[in-house]
């Protein structure tokens, strides 16, 4: 293996995501453009212009990675064709972001500094729940990721907590602890480690 230098961004990176297959790499930074590479040799193939904030997050649809979602200091979510780079949709929020997609990419999951977990429709962008505040974090959501099937996810906060969350019931699972405010999270493909 063999390190690859990829130059294209100008200001910090906040955020990698490989596509299924291994093939693109997605990187976020704080220079509002989010830009996918071929992973193999580090090639820029192109960047997704329309973010006017630090982009914090972005995930790629699992089947196939035609749709990108990423989310920003905007306070948005925005819904990308990854092959052309054309703007699907954008989802407005009252606070910075952050998004992943839901099973079977037919729903995506986001949460911010406003601390709620809310589950949106990803073809009408009509929101269909939003989690219960009295389980849900008490400062801002700092990350979030999905496990590899979708069914499940874990946020991060400001409140020295991660969650665990049913992404098609949007329960509370289980509360991890911590001494220090959980900037970013993971999860093992299993779910048997957090």
């Amino acid at each position: 293996m063999r390190p690859i230098l990829m130059k294209g961004h100008e200001r910090p990176l906040t955020f990698l995501k490989y596509n299924r297959d291994g093939d693109l790499l997605f990187s976020c930074a704080k220079d509002h453009t989010p830009t996918v590479w071929f992973a193999d040799n580090g090639e820029r193939i192109g960047t997704y212009r329309g973010h006017n904030g630090a982009v914090w997050s972005c995930d790629v649809s699992s089947k196939d990675s035609m749709r990108l979602i990423t989310g920003s200091a905007d306070q948005t979510v925005k819904l990308w064709n990854v092959q052309t780079g054309a703007q699907l949709y954008t989802f407005n929020f009252g606070s910075p972001a952050r998004a992943v997609w839901g099973p079977l990419n037919r729903t995506i999951v986001s949460a911010g500094e406003d601390a709620v977990i809310r589950i949106w429709d990803s073809e009408t962008g009509k929101l269909l729940r939003e989690a219960d505040k009295e389980s849900g974090h008490k400062k801002t959501i700092t990350s979030l990721t999905k496990s590899a099937d979708g069914s499940h996810f874990l946020t991060g906060s400001l409140d020295k907590s991660a969650k665990l969350w049913d992404t098609r019931t949007l329960t509370l699972i289980k509360t991890y602890v911590t001494e220090r405010p959980v900037n970013a999270v993971a999860m093992s493909p299993l779910l048997d480690h957090m």
